[in-house]
């Protein structure tokens, strides 16, 4: 018989939603000390989350078990899976002496570094979130930017900062594509308020990133490109948000940005303290050893595009992508009202999509680029022996943060938390956007926190009087705010910056812009909703 949730367990709302609030505190609060390292941490918040499902949800510990290692299981694939393949891709490149050719590429275009940024993080990420998401964007951009020269915490730092405005139509538009299937909202209509939303924050987020990486001054002598970057990725986000759906919205906008600000980087560049222009870096490479070097990036680019088109993604799935039932759980849990709008059964399915997953992808353009970088089957064997030996602790701390979120979303006690942020009557556009943020920041994912939380979005939205498109749409751009600071996505940055073990430094460097960000956005959905 299907255990059903219950979200009040203690007959306390306020006593309720410490206790389900209780894995997330100790998690966040390990890592933001000095003393205790990720893993441990994670491990930690996992038991936790384990004895309150169990012994204040009432929880059976067969379906403790079955959540957390479903978890566990989805941390490894795809999470994990796109961080091996990641950093050896990135290994094949720098160990050969590739990447420093692709370096100086960018350096041809702009010696500022604040100029780099823009360019890898902000309009490079947002093509990988458009193509891929799932930790893919932060993993690569981290990588690129260590190589640049950034300090291990700004490549991650950064890279999770501007890794946000594109979140909400990442993966082909995938959490909007679930937002509607929870909601059964129209896709357009939710599209384009999506669109009404987040364009603001891609004007605002290139002024921050450099902000925080370079203060305000470095704003004041890099203002032009700012404005062209956000200005360029913000119109074709708002336009084919509104005018087309969700689905090729980051690719278009990103390929928009990133061609508008190269053109606009060959003939302005910022000046110095001095007055005087900052020069580019010249090349003394070769067109053949350039396209050697940037091959294996634009292969990468390519094949990660090509396999989240739905038709390919579809027809590589029906070769070969076994649905595996999770046992002791699949329909086993039954979620209930208000969360939903009658008692439903969670399903729990595992994917084992091998050919079309985006880590494939990965490893695919790494083993084709091995002969055009003069890499043969002994070198490639030594790179990926070396690569697994360095990342067991990331991927036991990867999985450990997933099992953290099945188990809370199966016993309900994320469920819990989102009636806390329902249940502030007037100031719900402001605090329902938050949820979002929560959300994300709990399942590292703003497709999961859509399906978990897009519902009750639509329901306390008419209870109060709002427009339930405009908080289903909140639910998803408040929670691209909350990507930065998910522990998923912080130990795919410590990982591929291979700064493993500093996992509190980065949460500690991106926390408060996370929370200042979110807060703008619940501002702005609160002005829409008057």
């Amino acid at each position: 018989m299907p255990w059903p949730q219950t979200y009040d367990p203690l007959g306390s709302r306020v006593l309720s939603t410490l206790c389900a609030a209780l894995p997330l505190v100790i998690l966040l609060g390990l890592l933001a000390t000095h003393k205790v390292r990720a893993p441990v941490a994670a491990v930690l918040a996992t038991l936790t989350a384990a004895i309150v499902a169990a012994f204040v949800f009432g929880m059976p510990m067969r379906l403790v078990v079955a959540s957390a290692a479903y978890g566990m299981a989805y941390g490894l694939f795809p999470i994990g899976w796109i961080v091996l393949n990641v950093i050896f891709l990135y290994r094949m490149t720098a160990d050969g002496g590739h990447f420093d050719i692709v370096r100086a590429g960018i350096a041809g275009l702009t010696g500022d570094k604040r100029l780099q940024l823009l360019l890898i993080a902000f309009a490079f990420g947002a093509f990988f979130e458009g193509a891929a998401g799932f930790g893919t964007p932060v993993a690569v951009t981290a990588a690129l930017l260590l190589g640049l020269g950034f300090t291990p915490l700004e490549a991650s730092g950064l890279s999770l900062i501007a890794n946000t405005a594109p979140v909400a139509f990442g993966a082909l538009g995938t959490p909007v594509v679930a937002l509607q299937g929870v909601t059964g909202l129209d896709m357009h209509a939710l599209s384009a308020a999506v669109g009404r939303q987040l364009p603001v924050f891609s004007c605002i987020i290139p002024f921050w990133l450099v902000a925080a990486y370079a203060g305000w001054a470095g704003v004041r002598a890099t203002w032009p490109a700012l404005i062209v970057a956000g200005v360029s990725f913000a119109v074709p986000q708002w336009a084919m948000a509104t005018f087309h759906g969700p689905w090729l919205v980051d690719v278009v906008a990103a390929a928009v940005c990133i061609a508008c600000t190269v053109a606009f980087l060959k003939v302005w560049q910022p000046r110095d303290v001095d007055g005087t222009a900052t020069a580019a870096t010249p090349t003394t490479h070769t067109r053949a050893e350039a396209l050697r070097a940037w091959f294996p990036w634009v292969l990468l680019s390519v094949l990660v595009f090509l396999t989240g088109i739905p038709a390919v993604k579809g027809a590589l799935n029906a070769i070969s992508a076994p649905k595996i039932p999770i046992p002791f759980l699949d329909g086993a849990v039954t979620r209930m009202p208000p969360i939903v709008a009658r008692a439903t059964p969670e399903p729990a399915i595992f994917l084992f999509n091998w050919l079309s997953a985006t880590g494939s992808a990965i490893l695919l353009s790494a083993l084709l680029s091995a002969p055009v970088l003069g890499l043969g089957l002994r070198d490639l064997l030594r790179l990926y022996l070396r690569t697994l030996r360095d990342v067991p602790g990331s991927l036991v701390t990867i999985a450990a943060m997933l099992a953290i979120g099945y188990l809370t979303r199966y016993a309900g006690m994320d469920s819990v938390l989102g009636l806390a942020f329902a249940a502030t009557g007037a100031f719900y556009p402001f605090f329902g956007t938050l949820l979002g943020w929560m959300g994300v920041a709990i399942t590292g994912s703003d497709t999961a926190s859509n399906v978990l939380f897009g519902n009750l979005q639509v329901v306390t939205a008419r209870q109060v009087g709002v427009d339930p498109v405009l908080m289903a749409a909140a639910n998803s751009s408040g929670g691209v705010m909350g990507k930065m600071i998910d522990a998923q996505s912080i130990v795919v940055a410590s990982t591929a910056t291979g700064w493993r073990g500093h996992e509190g430094a980065i949460l500690r460097y991106v926390f408060w812009h996370s929370l200042a960000l979110a807060a703008l956005v619940a501002l702005l959905v609160s002005a829409q909703a008057r």
